[in-house]
């Protein structure tokens, strides 16, 4: 018995449209009270006191190194990518082909077998990205080291909120709201997206009734959609960001690793666009059932 039934393209729609306006409302009713909080005399304080950011330990290096720029960029690119197959893997009632691992097991669809190829080039990128961001002291940045991070974090939320935004200067130090999404983003969204998708699959050791009790497939199920929503909304709202506090300045810092105002780290950033949806069509069963070959039997539906 599956948990969320198929959504027809419609349904999607109707389903976006709802969820935007009641965002739209709901937004709209924060602004108002934060700009209202803001103006008392005891939060005007606070905001002196914690400005949005603390200062990092005098070992946390300063700038962004190439390797940051490429893993950006592959995250983003197999992301997208996973959360298209994803949608498809849901709505799919006639797959195209199916694949079966040349060792035997379970025959999956083509759909099913391509987001799964991804998520385990995700993970590995992901790998390699917390690796290096211990191995350079990069993860100073992303992880809380002071406790002033939690009032620093609601300061930063509420001059969000009161559209009186805090002074970014990511080449040196993330605001404390942004720390806490990207340690949220990496260090719990991830791990959660890897752990209940490969509980969902055919690779979870289902003989072990013990580790298949602790964590009942309908729990990953119930866990695995939002953790994609989660990943939809930050993205969208990384992405409004950027362009909305300096954009030639942030495509640098992300794409180029120089802390500039040019246009490089612009047309990286839409060679990268060029390349994703490139990819968008060509990750298809249709034109993947060669490369899928190569691993296992393909048949067709």
């Amino acid at each position: 018995m599956r948990l969320l039934t198929p959504l027809t393209r419609k349904q999607w729609a109707g389903t976006a449209g709802v969820t935007f306006i009641a965002l739209l409302i709901g937004a709209t009713i924060a602004v108002v009270i934060a700009r209202w909080l803001v103006g008392l005399e005891p939060v005007e304080e606070f905001l002196t006191r914690y400005p949005g950011e603390y200062e990092l330990p005098e070992s946390a290096p300063t700038g962004f190194p190439a390797w940051v720029g490429w893993q950006h960029f592959f995250n983003m690119f197999f992301l997208f990518l996973i959360i298209r197959t994803g949608i498809q893997v849901n709505q799919e009632r006639r797959p195209q082909g199916y694949w079966t691992s040349k060792r035997g097991g379970k025959k999956i669809s083509l759909t099913l077998w391509i987001h799964l190829v991804l998520d385990l080039l995700w993970i590995i990128n992901g790998a390699v990205f917390v690796i290096l961001l211990f191995a350079t002291g990069q993860w100073m940045r992303v992880v809380p080291t002071s406790w002033e991070f939690f009032p620093n974090a609601v300061s930063a939320g509420l001059q969000y909120l009161s559209l009186d935004w805090p002074t970014h200067n990511s080449w040196v130090n993330y605001n404390s709201l942004q720390e806490l999404f990207y340690f949220l983003t990496v260090f719990i969204a991830a791990p959660l997206a890897i752990i209940t998708g490969l509980r969902l699959s055919q690779y979870w050791p289902r003989k072990n009734k013990a580790l298949s009790n602790a964590f009942p497939i309908g729990l990953a199920r119930k866990l695995h959609f939002p953790v994609m929503i989660y990943f939809v909304v930050f993205t969208v709202i990384h992405v409004i960001l950027v362009f909305a506090t300096g954009a030639l300045r942030n495509l640098n810092h992300m794409y180029a690793a120089q802390d500039s105002t040019n246009w490089t780290g612009f047309v990286l950033f839409v060679l990268s666009l060029i390349v994703i949806v490139a990819a968008f069509v060509a990750v298809r069963p249709s034109l993947v059932a060669p490369v899928a070959q190569k691993f296992g039997d393909v048949t067709a539906r």
